[in-house]
């Protein structure tokens, strides 16, 4: 960051108002409210050259993005909300968490997602480049729309400092703004990287959730990779398996969807790979089935791998 900021306020937003206002300032959503005419909202922004911040006061609303918004605005963006006043409930990858004052959730802007606010709510809400978070995309998977909380581990740390940001909005010039903010992004890449080796909600002792997803990456390869391949490798049943993933709202078979189509993203946006076709993409990942890849990478990212191959290495 070099310190190059922009800030606005504006107040007592209508409905249409605040869709104009939000989808000039974020990729394409769709707003709806309870009651059209009874909703207002206030908005303060601060721009910090790539990372945005948009405090917002509003009524009950919805927010969603869809498959096909993502399909004609992919950015590779991520957002992160902090509640300050009233509840969010936030969906996304299969997962629902619900954010109360003091629960920040993170969630991808090129993939789908939904936002719920059940009533008047105060919130800060930050997007930033993905590269920010130095996570593969397998496991971004696993810490998108859950709730990072003050009272767990590093959410003591985090929680306060992005709070501190949207207390202190109208003091964010300068070059100390920008080091302030990404004291906070740092603070938030170790937060997620803990999540990612000790996810909220497992044993301290228990390993086999991590040692089955390092078994999935070590085997991406292999068409029969399958709940019942890793149970065997682990030395466990197949239900115990399955119950150590369900306690982190995951299953298996999706975790290896997701970690496959995640590798086969990567490599159709390479340029090394641009020579191959998806169909050995895809079977380098262990799946063989054209239709099934090119219907399952739409659902997960908005566009075909064609398309998406087409329009990454065309701006590159």
């Amino acid at each position: 960051m070099t310190g190059q900021e922009a800030a606005g306020r504006r107040t007592d937003l209508t409905l249409a108002q605040w869709r104009e206002t939000i989808n000039a300032s974020f990729a394409a959503l769709e707003i709806t409210a309870p009651v059209d005419s009874e909703f207002r909202a206030d908005l303060t922004t601060v721009e910090l050259d790539d990372v945005h911040l948009f405090d917002m006061t509003t009524g009950a609303h919805r927010v969603v993005r869809t498959a096909e918004m993502v399909a004609r605005d992919a950015g590779e963006y991520l957002k992160l909300s902090l509640q300050l006043q009233g509840r969010a409930r936030l969906r996304q990858d299969g997962r629902e968490c619900v954010l109360g004052p003091g629960g920040l959730g993170l969630y991808a802007a090129y993939r789908p997602y939904e936002l719920v606010y059940d009533g008047p709510q105060h919130s800060l809400v930050m997007t930033f480049p993905r590269s920010v978070v130095q996570l593969i995309p397998a496991q971004l998977d696993l810490v998108t729309a859950q709730r990072i909380g003050q009272e767990d581990g590093l959410g003591r740390v985090a929680v306060p400092m992005f709070r501190n940001l949207a207390e202190n909005m109208d003091l964010l010039r300068g070059p100390h703004a920008s080091k302030l903010v990404r004291s906070a992004l740092d603070m938030l890449v170790s937060v997620l990287s803990a999540e990612v080796v000790e996810p909220a909600g497992a044993h301290a002792g228990d390993l086999l959730v991590q040692q089955a997803t390092a078994y999935i990456a070590d085997h991406l390869a292999d068409p029969e990779l399958s709940p019942g391949s890793i149970a065997r490798a682990l030395y466990v049943s197949v239900r115990q398996l399955h119950s150590r993933f369900a306690a982190q709202h995951l299953t298996v078979a999706a975790h290896i969807r997701a970690v496959r189509l995640a590798a086969i993203r990567a490599e159709l946006a390479d340029p090394a790979h641009r020579d191959d076709t998806v169909h050995t993409i895809s079977a380098r990942h262990g799946l063989t089935d054209p239709a099934h890849v090119s219907k399952a990478f739409k659902a997960e990212y908005g566009e075909s791998p064609t398309a998406y191959r087409r329009r990454v290495l065309s701006s590159s």
